[in-house]
């Protein structure tokens, strides 16, 4: 009995501090390059990110049929939350001359293609 009750506090602990069901990530990006998240068939998700560099991001949502909406620009040191529809790539673009750098916290479906254009 003292160990299912154990084992209990543990998963409890465990999942309400966040450790599953969630992507972290810090990401370095090149200058004039941009990071996707989500290029791929997927559920939808939720960013929360924060612009750890000194140059400004422009985050913006692409559908993988096609197009693009939801231009946002982000300064250095703010933060953003972005909901990501389905089947919808969040593209995170360095408009400036040095490497970018961001840091990532996604929940919702975690399936999701990463690369660099």
């Amino acid at each position: 009995m003292k160990t299912i009750i154990a084992l209990f506090a543990v998963l409890l602990l465990t999942t309400s501090c966040g450790v599953f069901g969630s992507l972290n990530s810090n990401t370095s990006i090149k200058p004039k390059e941009s990071f996707v998240l989500g290029n791929n068939k997927h559920g939808s998700f939720k960013t929360h990110l924060k612009n750890e560099g000194v140059t400004i991001l422009k985050i913006y949502q692409a559908p993988i049929d096609g197009g693009s909406h939801s231009s946002v620009l982000i300064k250095p040191q703010e933060s953003t939350t972005i909901k990501t529809d389905k089947n919808t790539a969040l593209i995170i673009e360095n408009t400036g001359d040095e490497y970018a750098s961001v840091t990532l916290k996604v929940k919702g479906d975690l399936n999701l293609g990463m690369n660099y254009k």
